[in-house]
């Protein structure tokens, strides 16, 4: 696999709609969920995927996506956690202090890349992305894999703690709120 890991740019949209298909949950989301809530079920797709196309071209780069040559294989949204307002109607991921963070809320990996390290190279350059940005921390919320057996677009705790992620909070067991002090 020949991974590379770039901001999705309006150049490259098309390869993230390559990997969020028509199908399954992505597909409907286009990561709307943390900006606008529930209401991105009652929309169409084709109104969350425009309503993303245009935060893509606003700017700056709302996530990181990976290629394996020229193939999109994973995708990671990541934004300062004030991009994201829904987080805050939720109880489980209610902020730690006031700090400006940076937050790693979602991920998707291609069917046939997962469990192939994919996730990890994201992570690791969210983690540069995010401190050359500025920001003084980088946050993630995945689920706690010894006390959920559910499947997560979140990523997983074990994965986060070795790359040096640390646990800030607990507000829901099997979430904790972890991160990845930059400054």
């Amino acid at each position: 696999m020949k991974l590379t890991v770039h901001p999705l740019t309006p150049d490259l949209f098309p390869a993230i709609t390559d990997l969020f298909g028509d199908q399954g949950p992505v597909s409907r989301c286009w990561c709307m969920y943390w900006r606008i809530g529930d209401e991105y079920r009652k929309r169409p797709r084709e109104k969350n995927k425009a309503s993303f196309w245009d935060v893509v071209k606003r700017g700056p780069p709302p996530g990181l996506i990976a290629f394996d040559g020229d193939r999109a294989i994973g995708w990671c949204q990541l934004t300062p956690r004030d991009s994201l307002p829904w987080m805050d109607q939720t109880w489980r991921l209610k902020r730690v202090d006031d700090k400006p963070v940076w937050s790693l809320s979602c991920f998707y990996i291609r069917k046939g890349y997962r469990k192939k390290g994919v996730t990890t190279a994201l992570i690791t350059a969210a983690i540069k992305t995010a401190k050359k940005a500025g920001a003084p921390a980088l946050e993630a919320y995945p689920l706690d894999g010894d006390l959920s057996p559910s499947s997560t677009s979140t990523g997983y705790a074990t994965t986060f703690k070795r790359l040096g992620f640390k646990i800030v909070a607990r507000h829901f067991a099997p979430r904790p709120i972890m991160r990845y002090e930059l400054k």
